[in-house]
């Protein structure tokens, strides 16, 4: 297998505008990155993925580009970017830009131009029909816009604000590319690209027989054409990393786009947990990550997370927040960073940041969740009952600021905050997090650490044990005759461990466990609620 920088990285996203506000606007800004590069590094993070900072009428958090050469105010400017970039490069870490390219804002000057009139020469800069299908969009009823002036429908598989681009235009391709090699000419170190398998559409756009079933938007006939003239005419002239986002996809598809003799891109983020697996779900989870490890193990590279910007924390939404918050934040921890891919962290969830709670609909900004709430309503639905229903999986979940101390609005900013600040910020802050030896972050850490030191976590096998075990989860990872175990109690109830008697016979090291006090000898295998433990075990 190839080794390659990017596989032995760990990557630390950052959402800007709840990271860290340095001028009182309430958003936090590029500034604040600056200023919090020490702590990532801290960490022992080696690429930051910054979320959109492009000119934006930020109508869904910067995902609505009007601008791609410029920086939205609320983040800084292009000389604050630019020197954002010269210190993460100084801290030897690297940089990747998220890349949208699906869709625009509509006050782009693109769009504004492609509706002004039929003929307009940008006209088939975006997608134009007479007459709409059936489709839906990820945030509407409909995934087409009807447009008074040109009697005309356009495409959206967002937000009305955000009009698909037409990529069977050359031109509109190679407005993108000379785009991107802008930003790589600044010396950007990739590219995160959102939802880059919707780029090709389905010829006709024929009605669909289950419109609620969205899967139609992605992986359509063409993808991979456009993907690997990207990476002819842009990508492979530089030594860069690349992640697509691209949901709706099985191991068998994932390949394509990430196969190491494909040309496209490095590796990816698939959906199978995080968009269809709305609690824990121990024996779905050991399925898929067998799937994905069968279907792409030595040929394209994985990732590993479960939780970002558009998905509720982690510890709130598969593990438990109350009782073993601290227990099940270092054992979720230990699962991905030991799983075969690359491990993302969100940022917070390196202290164990939970999802929250508001009064009301009017507390939360999520586009997608108040367009739904207010779809559900119109249905006649009670407001009461659609929101409850909502909230568990509202990407404000993980949207609140970081909690850096207990001071006002947790230390994140000196105004009033864009979105409110969790509630549980005076106990669960950074500045605790960085007194407390035995906390969540020290624990990543110590994970990364280990990461970096031993190529078994990144290029070992993997084998999984006692597969249809509903409390344990135990595997095997193995390179050139280093072979680790790796145990967990994904629960919130005492287990027990029978692991079979070829790898118990083994000599063992202890690596990391993330309960304190250590079992007795005797009782080594009754793991208690999210108890994780790595071995190494020797030859005997």
């Amino acid at each position: 297998m190839k080794k390659t920088w990017w596989k032995e990285a760990v990557v630390y996203q950052v959402y800007w505008r709840s990271f860290y506000d340095t001028d009182g606007d309430g958003y936090g800004d590029l500034e604040g990155v600056i200023q919090k590069l020490d702590y990532i590094r801290e960490l022992g993070a080696d690429v930051i993925w910054l979320n959109p900072c492009y000119g934006s009428p930020d109508v869904d958090n910067g995902y609505d580009i009007s601008d791609y050469r410029s920086i939205m105010p609320k983040a800084g400017t292009m000389d604050t970017f630019d020197r954002l970039l010269q210190e993460v490069h100084a801290r030897g870490m690297k940089l990747i830009m998220d890349l949208v390219v699906n869709h625009t804002s509509d006050r782009h000057p693109w769009f504004v131009e492609s509706r002004s009139s039929k003929d307009h020469p940008k006209r088939d800069y975006y997608i134009w029909r007479k007459e709409p299908n059936n489709w839906r969009s990820y945030f509407t009823p409909s995934a087409w816009e009807y447009d008074e002036k040109t009697g005309e429908y356009y495409f959206h598989s967002f937000a009305v604000e955000q009009p698909d681009l037409n990529w069977e235009n050359p031109k509109v391709r190679e407005e993108i590319y000379d785009m991107m090699r802008f930003w790589l000419d600044k010396g950007i170190d990739g590219f995160r690209m959102d939802v880059i398998n919707l780029l090709a559409k389905q010829a006709g756009f024929p009605d669909a027989e289950n419109p609620d079933n969205i899967s139609y938007l992605g992986n359509n006939p063409g993808i991979h054409e456009y993907l690997q003239e990207m990476h002819e005419k842009v990508l492979k002239h530089y030594d860069i990393f690349t992640v697509g986002e691209i949901p709706f996809v099985t191991p068998e598809d994932g390949v394509l786009y990430v196969g190491e003799d494909r040309g496209e891109l490095h590796t990816l983020f698939h959906f199978e947990v995080c968009d269809y697996m709305a609690h824990w779900d121990i024996l779905r989870f050991k399925d898929i990550q067998k799937r994905w490890y069968d279907g792409m193990w030595g040929k394209g590279w994985n990732s590993q997370f479960l939780n970002n910007h558009d998905h509720t924390r982690l510890v709130t939404r598969f593990g438990n927040d109350t009782t073993y918050r601290v227990e099940s934040a270092k054992c979720f921890a230990t699962l991905l960073h030991t799983l075969p891919g690359m491990p993302y962290i969100y940022q917070g969830e390196e202290i164990g940041m939970t999802g929250v709670r508001f009064d009301s609909i009017d507390d939360y900004n999520d586009i997608a969740m108040k367009n739904k709430y207010r779809e559900e309503v119109e249905k006649g639905r009670d407001p009461k009952e659609v929101f409850e229903s909502l909230l568990h999986l509202s990407r404000d979940n993980s949207r609140t600021p970081v909690q850096w101390d207990d001071s006002e609005n947790a230390g994140f900013t000196s105004g009033t905050p864009w979105i409110k600040v969790n509630p549980n910020y005076k106990e669960i802050n950074v500045a605790a997090a960085l007194a407390d030896p035995n906390s969540v972050f020290y624990y990543y850490k110590k994970l990364i650490q280990l990461r970096k030191a031993h190529e078994v976590m990144v290029y070992g096998s993997y084998e999984p044990l006692l597969e249809d075990h509903e409390q344990i989860y135990a595997y095997l990872r193995e390179l050139d005759g280093e072979k680790w175990l790796v145990v967990l109690n994904i629960s919130d109830q005492p287990a027990v461990c029978e692991l079979p008697a070829s790898v118990i016979s083994y000599p063992r090291e202890l690596l990391i466990a993330n309960y304190r006090e250590q079992a007795n000898p005797s009782d080594e295998w009754q793991l208690r609620p999210y108890e994780s433990r790595v071995y190494r075990l020797k030859s005997s």
